[in-house]
């Protein structure tokens, strides 16, 4: 027996126990009814007697269900008789790889979220489309994924839209904006992206400003960061002044107005610096993250918090020409994976920074200290000028810190109002 005679008695079998009825199933050749998809084979009804009356309505429920019944028993590959299976690998749709590289280094919480998203596109694709999660280098450097992604060198990227600073200003604001921006915490900012046109902003800027072949959307939510890793106390501005210390984007010139001495690197290159002396201090992320690092191992002094960077989005960029050819639903399923993923990161984030504190302070015997209220508002201040003059300067940069502004101030006053989180947490745990 071949094995198109036993899907079909499979089949004939399967319909008379579930509909009480016996119907004879023809397998026929292309074109005759609507393909079953990723599938060769077509099927028809074919009746053996005129049916009774009574039997009437059984018949055309038959009639109705069949192609969903065949459609299922062709899915239903565990169940198929012995040598019965799926069609040829010839026969199956080829999947789509796409190129990817992050900014990220591997040992990251950024990188998992990266892994996490491809994951994810392969398995609600099924298997119809792949991503590659390179590391940074692999194909070109962390900071180069953009116009890798633009030339077509890469087909995606993974990584932070303030890295791009030195070809507009405004890559900054789409990241983590210095200030909140305007007290917004991580929810809202995303509230702003997706409810507050911020999306919309972030493919002008990348294909309107920058000229660039991307798509982007957001895919990874930055929280509220430390300012850092420190050798020695800090008890006042003074004492940050002439520091080597590692910030990236526009807050490293907010840092430069206030007379820190900043220094630039990529995340894999940060602790070796730390090690040699090349740098005094560094923030780089949330607990959760820095532990990963091992910052700790090196630097006893964690200030918290920091106001350089409390709220933004790292972003998915893919080379438009690649995303134009993709069918409409994998763009649905890529875009939909990207804010899966972000929302198992902020998860992840919120429950390992807690477990972060907790070790750094029992177990590695780190100095958590409250950052110096002088610093923090020396900051907002340098801030709050340097915004306005980059707006003065570029209409861009006007609208998209304009449109944060207008958002921040209906959300961030209703959200004080309506949360009660501090309070409980004096209740529940004291001070």
């Amino acid at each position: 027996m071949n094995r198109g005679e036993m899907l079909r008695r499979d089949l004939e079998e399967r319909l008379r126990l579930a509909l009480g009825v016996r119907i004879a199933v023809e397998m026929v050749g292309p074109g005759e009814l609507v393909p079953l998809t990723g599938h060769g084979t077509r099927a028809k009804l074919k009746r053996t007697t005129r049916p009774s009356r009574k039997g009437e309505h059984m018949r055309k429920l038959a009639l109705s269900l069949l192609v969903l019944f065949v459609a299922l028993s062709l899915l239903a590959l565990g169940s198929y008789p012995q040598g019965v299976g799926p069609a040829p690998a010839e026969a199956q749709v080829k999947a789509t790889v796409l190129k990817g590289q992050a900014s990220f280094p591997p040992t990251s919480l950024l990188f998992t979220n990266f892994k996490v998203f491809a994951d994810r596109v392969e398995k609600m694709s099924a298997g119809r489309l792949k991503i590659e999660t390179l590391p940074p280098g692999a194909v070109v450097g962390a900071f180069e994924v953009a116009d890798a992604t633009n030339r077509g060198v890469l087909d995606v990227a993974h990584t932070c839209t303030y890295y791009f600073i030195g070809k507009h200003k405004a890559a900054a604001l789409f990241t983590d904006v210095p200030g909140g921006p305007f007290g917004m915490d991580v929810i809202d900012f995303w509230g702003w992206e997706y409810e507050g046109g911020g999306v919309e902003l972030l493919n002008e800027f990348y294909q309107k400003i920058l000229n660039m072949k991307i798509v982007a959307f957001p895919i990874f939510p930055t929280t509220a960061q430390s300012l850092g890793w420190f050798k020695k106390p800090l008890k006042s501005i003074a004492d940050f002044k002439g520091l080597k210390y590692r910030v990236p984007g526009l807050a490293a010139e907010v840092y430069k107005e206030i007379g820190v001495s900043v220094v630039t690197l990529p995340g894999g290159e940060v602790l070796p610096a730390l090690e040699r002396g090349v740098l005094d201090a560094t923030e780089w992320y949330t607990p959760g993250e820095d532990i990963q690092l091992g910052f700790h191992n090196v630097q006893k002094y964690y200030y918290y918090p920091g106001v350089h960077e409390t709220a933004g989005a790292c972003d998915l960029l893919v080379n438009k020409d690649v995303w134009d050819k993709l069918p409409a639903d994998l763009q649905s399923i890529m875009r939909g994976a990207a804010f899966e993923a972000a929302m198992r990161s902020l998860l992840q984030f919120n429950r390992a920074d807690a477990e972060a504190l907790r070790d750094f302070k029992d177990k590695h015997k780190v100095n958590l200290v409250k950052t110096p209220d002088d610093i923090l508002i020396e900051y907002l201040k340098a801030w709050d000028k340097i915004a306005e003059r980059e707006s003065a300067k570029d209409a861009f940069f006007k609208r998209v810190y304009d449109s944060q502004r207008a958002y921040a101030a209906l959300v961030v006053p209703s959200r004080v109002f309506m949360n009660p989180y501090d309070l409980v947490r004096k209740h529940y745990f004291g001070k």
